[in-house]
């Protein structure tokens, strides 16, 4: 019977290596680059450990740059597509909190820093998680162009609909160290060393698993299909 063998639940959790990173950094970080310096330094070293792609976030008090929670992304390493890093800091962050709300009466307002633009789950996430600010390193094609990931069809008012919804966008912060975490991850997937997942990468209709696909970028490095999933 079905109820013998469906799965009632699943783990998405920080790799024990980020512990190790923290330990020299206080609970409070004032400064928004050296927020997004923490950002890049987890992001790099991420697939390095092979946890998943080059991407990682946080989630600090706005006002007093008290970080509540980072994140990194586990795509690799837990098996669950969802994984990416702005949904792991924010629903770290929602369980220090004790709400799904980020943004609720009696809460300071609070930031989500990650190193680009989010990806077109991650942007959904971000925009019902509750925080008032988003900041991000990037926001051009240069992501995709470089990892070669498929980030999804987001439109160009992306920004003014946060704007909208009374969440700021604060662009630009660190951007150059973003694109060098990206180019040092491109390195490791053209040497064989990482793992581009995106999705649909068995043999069906027509395509074969093992093959590129074609990207703004030139070819993918171990992708298929070019319908994929977004990465970040």
């Amino acid at each position: 019977m079905l109820a013998e063998h469906i799965t009632t639940e699943y783990r998405i959790a920080l790799p024990p290596w980020v512990g190790d990173e923290l330990a020299d950094v206080p609970d409070v970080v004032p400064d928004r680059d050296d927020r997004m310096r923490l950002v890049h330094r987890l992001a790099d070293r991420n697939w390095r450990e092979g946890n998943g792609g080059p991407f990682a976030a946080l989630v600090a008090e706005s006002e007093t740059g008290r970080i509540v929670a980072v994140g990194v992304n586990v795509v690799l390493a837990s098996g669950v597509s969802s994984g990416h890093a702005e949904v792991v800091a924010l629903g770290l962050a929602q369980g220090r909190s004790g709400t799904w709300d980020l943004g609720g009466a009696g809460l300071p307002a609070h930031e989500l820093v990650v190193n680009w633009r989010p990806c077109i789950q991650c942007y959904g996430a971000t925009m019902w998680s509750g925080v008032r600010t988003l900041v991000v390193a990037g926001d051009g094609p240069e992501l995709e162009e470089i990892t070669t990931f498929d980030e999804g069809p987001l439109g160009s008012d992306w920004a003014e609909q946060f704007e909208r919804r009374g969440i700021r966008v604060v662009r630009d912060v660190l951007r150059e160290e973003a694109l060098g975490v990206f180019r040092a991850y491109r390195a490791g997937v053209d040497s064989g060393g990482s793992t581009v997942y995106n999705a649909r990468q068995g043999t069906s209709a027509g395509t074969t698993a093992g093959t590129t696909a074609s990207t703004s970028a030139g070819t993918t490095a171990g992708t298929t299909a070019s319908t994929t999933e977004a990465t970040a």
